[in-house]
C-alpha cells in the first residue's frame, strides 16, 4: 500500500524532468536575441518610450564635435532646399493624403529612426506618388525622373515596359470572358500545367496575394498533418498575417507559431523530436542576413546591419533541414513569394537545390497584376477526406483566378518558356555578383563607408563604420535620382532590363551619393567609438525619457 504513493512520486518528477528537457531544449534552438524571442520582443517595444530630438539635438545626438554638427547642419540645408524645389507637387500630393492613406502616414514615419522622423518629415519630403514608368526608369509628379529601385517591392522582375505588354496582351487574351468570376478561363489550364513544371509539385491553388498563398499553405499542413504548431526563422517575413507574423506589429498572441534559429543544429533536434509541429516556413530571401529582420533604415541606429551570402552553406542547411522534416512528418513549405524566379528559371527551388511539399508564388507571376499561387503535392493539396464527409478543409476566394491576371500570368510563363528566358537567366547570379562586386571596389577605393550585399538582383547596403545616422544615406540617393521603396538603403530590387550602361549609371549615382553623404558628416564616427556604444548611448536616451527626464 504504501509503494504506490511513491511509483506516483516518481512518475511525476519524471514527467516534470521531460518537460523540462523539452523547454530548455525549445529555448537553445531559440536565437539569443529579440529576434529569437518574439514575446519578449513584444513587451519590449510597448516599454520604449516615444521621444524625439529638436533641431539642435537632431545633429549632435552621437556627440559630434562643432565642426561636423555644422557640416551636417549645411548638408541638411542643402539638401531641404534641393527637395523643395525638385519635389513640390509630388510632397504636395502625399502631404494631401497622409491622413486619408494611412500606408503613407506609416511608411513616412518609419523611413528612418524615430527620434529622427519628425525633423526628417518636415524638411525632407519627396512624396509617394509616379506618373508615369518607361524602361528602369520612374517619373514623378513635378517631372524628375529615377532609376527604379524599387522593383515594386517584387513584382518587377523583368521591367515594367515588358509587364505592360503582358498586361496589353494578357487582356486581348480573355477579353470575351471579362470580369467573370466563379468559372475558369481556359488560359488557366495552361497556366497550371506549367507552374507544375516549374515546382515539380501535383497541384497549384491561385489567391490574391501572397500572403493568402502562406495562409493556405500552413492551414492545408495542418489539416493533414492534424498537427497545429508552426515553426518560422528568426527575422523571416512570411507575409503579415498573425501565426507567421508572431512579434512586434502583431496586436493578437500567435500561441502556436514556434520561431526558431535559422541554420541551427538545435533546431533541427527540435523538429525530430517534437511530435506537434505540422510545417516549417522557409523564406529563401533569408540567407542574405540569417536570424535578422529585414534591413529597414528605420531600426538602422548603428552600424551593425551586415549583408553577406553563403550560398553553399545555406544550400546545405537547407539540405539537412529537407532531411529532418520529412524523417519528422513535418510539412517543409518554401515562401518564394519574393523570391520566385529572381535567382533562377525555376527560382530558389532549383538555385538552393531544395523541394519543398509546398511552395508560394506571388508577385511577378502575375505578369504585373497582383497574385499568390500554392503550389504543392497532390497529397497535401486535397481539401477533404474521402472516408469521412463532413471533414473539410476550407481555403477558397472569389477573385482567385481572374481572368486579367490569368491572363497575364499566361503571358509571363510564356515568355519563361522561351529561349529569350533562357538567354536571360544564363549567367545572371555572377553577373550580378560581379556588378556588386565592382561597386564594392569603388566605394572601398576612395574610403567610403557604404558597401553593397546581394543575392542576385535583390542588393541591400551596410556601412563600415559605426554611425548613427547611417539612414540619411537614403535622401542622398534620392537626390542623384534613384528611387528606393520605403525602407531606404536597406533593399534594393533590380529588374533584369538593367543593362551594363544602365547599371554603370546606377554605380556613377550611388558613389556619388555616398561622397556626399560622407563629405556632410553623417558617417562621422568618435575615435574608438563601436556599435555597442552606440545602443549604450540610445539606452540611456530611453531610459531618461522614461523616467521623465527629456
Amino acid at each position: 500500500m504504501t509503494i504506490a504513493p511513491w511509483l506516483a512520486g516518481a512518475a511525476a518528477v519524471v514527467v516534470l524532468a521531460v518537460k523540462a528537457s523539452k523547454r530548455l531544449q525549445l529555448s537553445r534552438a531559440k536565437h539569443k536575441g529579440l529576434v529569437g524571442h518574439v514575446r519578449m520582443a513584444k513587451r519590449m517595444s510597448r516599454l520604449l518610450p516615444f521621444y524625439d530630438f529638436d533641431r539642435d539635438q537632431f545633429f549632435a545626438a552621437d556627440g559630434a564635435p562643432a565642426d561636423v554638427v555644422a557640416q551636417r547642419e549645411a548638408g541638411f540645408a542643402r539638401l531641404s532646399a534641393l527637395f523643395k524645389e525638385r519635389f513640390p507637387k509630388s510632397a504636395a500630393a502625399s502631404d494631401e493624403m497622409r491622413d486619408s492613406i494611412p500606408d503613407i502616414a506609416f511608411t513616412g514615419t518609419y523611413r528612418v529612426p524615430f527620434p529622427f522622423s519628425r525633423v526628417v518629415r518636415e524638411a525632407l519630403s519627396s512624396g509617394n506618388f509616379y506618373a508615369a514608368s518607361d524602361g528602369v526608369m520612374l517619373t514623378d509628379l513635378d517631372g524628375n525622373q529615377f532609376y527604379d529601385l524599387t522593383g515594386s517591392y517584387g513584382v518587377n522582375l523583368l521591367g515594367t515596359d515588358t509587364y505592360k505588354g503582358f498586361m496589353k496582351r494578357g487582356e486581348e487574351t480573355v477579353a470575351a470572358l471579362g470580369p467573370v468570376l466563379g468559372g475558369l478561363h481556359p488560359v488557366v489550364s495552361e497556366n497550371v500545367k506549367r507552374l507544375k513544371a516549374i515546382s515539380g509539385l501535383d497541384a497549384v491553388s491561385f489567391h490574391m496575394s501572397g500572403t493568402e498563398a502562406v495562409m493556405q499553405a500552413v492551414r492545408l499542413a495542418q489539416y493533414h498533418t492534424g498537427r497545429q504548431r508552426i515553426v518560422r526563422f528568426a527575422g523571416s517575413y512570411n507575409g503579415w498575417w498573425g501565426d507567421v507574423q508572431p512579434g512586434v506589429g502583431n496586436p493578437v498572441s500567435a500561441d502556436r507559431t514556434l520561431t526558431l534559429a535559422d541554420m541551427s543544429e538545435q533546431t533541427l533536434k527540435v523538429l525530430a523530436s517534437r511530435k506537434d509541429i505540422a510545417c516549417v516556413l522557409v523564406n529563401p530571401l533569408q540567407a542574405m542576413h540569417p536570424n535578422s529582420n529585414a534591413p529597414g533604415d528605420s531600426a538602422l541606429v548603428d552600424s551593425s546591419r551586415g549583408v553577406r551570402v553563403d550560398r553553399a552553406a545555406y544550400s546545405a542547411w537547407l539540405a539537412r533541414l529537407r532531411e529532418v522534416c520529412t524523417k519528422a512528418g513535418v510539412v517543409l513549405i518554401i515562401d518564394e513569394v519574393f523570391t520566385g524566379f529572381r535567382l533562377s528559371k525555376h527560382g530558389a527551388s532549383e538555385y538552393f537545390g531544395v523541394q519543398g511539399d509546398l511552395v508560394t508564388y506571388g508577385k511577378t507571376l502575375g505578369g504585373g497584376y497582383p497574385v499568390g499561387v500554392l503550389c504543392g503535392r497532390a497529397d497535401l493539396m486535397k481539401r477533404f477526406r474521402d472516408d469521412r464527409p463532413a471533414d473539410i478543409c476550407f481555403a477558397r476566394g472569389t477573385f482567385n483566378s481572374h481572368p486579367s491576371v490569368m491572363g497575364a500570368m499566361d503571358q509571363f510563363l510564356r515568355w519563361h518558356a522561351s529561349a529569350e528566358a533562357d538567354a536571360a537567366y544564363a549567367g545572371v547570379d555572377d553577373k550580378w555578383n560581379a556588378r556588386a562586386d565592382a561597386l564594392n571596389g569603388r566605394l572601398e577605393a576612395e574610403g567610403l563607408s557604404p558597401r553593397v550585399g546581394n543575392l542576385g538582383t535583390v542588393w541591400s547596403t551596410f556601412y563600415t563604420r559605426p554611425s548613427r545616422y547611417n539612414w540619411m544615406f537614403q535622401f542622398y540617393l534620392r537626390a542623384e535620382g534613384l528611387a528606393t521603396g520605403w525602407t531606404g538603403s536597406g533593399r534594393f530590387i533590380f529588374s533584369f532590363a538593367y543593362g551594363d550602361a544602365e547599371f554603370a549609371e546606377v554605380a556613377d549615382r550611388y558613389v556619388a551619393a555616398a561622397r556626399a553623404f560622407e563629405a556632410d558628416g553623417w558617417a562621422w564616427s568618435g575615435e574608438g567609438v563601436t556599435n555597442k556604444d552606440l545602443k549604450r548611448q540610445i539606452l540611456r536616451e530611453s531610459l531618461r525619457a522614461k523616467l521623465g527626464r527629456g
